[in-house]
């Protein structure tokens, strides 16, 4: 094989190197493309539950915000509005918490497709070997 390189002339080889280096380049954008899903796909996991158990406590606060607002101007009794209220308040602060978390977890995810990046970089030097 060795004497089939040495036989073939300058544009032959720098095809050979134009094909090659194609097939390298769609191969690492595929790694990096099932790179980002991989960990885009865990991020939305740990993040689901968080985003979900949030939504429901705020949508519970807002019944009980809105229970407690009702039975205050139909009743006026503070006992009835003000425990609604108070457990209004207290799922409103607990979804928000949770909502808080969620968005933390999406900001500290790192995305990014190392490895691709890393073997990308790695092939740049190969196709400058093989130009010089």
């Amino acid at each position: 094989m060795a004497d089939r390189r040495d036989d073939r002339s300058l544009g032959e080889l720098f095809a050979e190197l134009a094909r090659e280096t194609s097939t390298l380049v769609r191969q690492e954008l595929r790694l990096a493309v099932s790179e980002t899903g991989e960990k885009v796909s865990e991020v939305g996991k740990k993040v689901a539950t968080s985003l979900s158990a949030g939504a429901a406590m705020l949508h519970a606060a807002f019944l009980a915000i809105v229970a407690a607002i009702i039975l205050g101007l139909i009743d006026l009794g503070l006992d009835w509005w003000l425990s609604a209220l108070i457990v209004g308040l207290v799922l409103a602060v607990v979804g928000y918490v949770l909502i808080k978390r969620a968005i933390a977890a999406v900001k500290e995810a790192d995305i990014m497709p190392h490895a691709a990046i890393g073997t990308l970089k790695e092939d740049q030097e190969w196709v400058k070997e093989q130009i010089s």
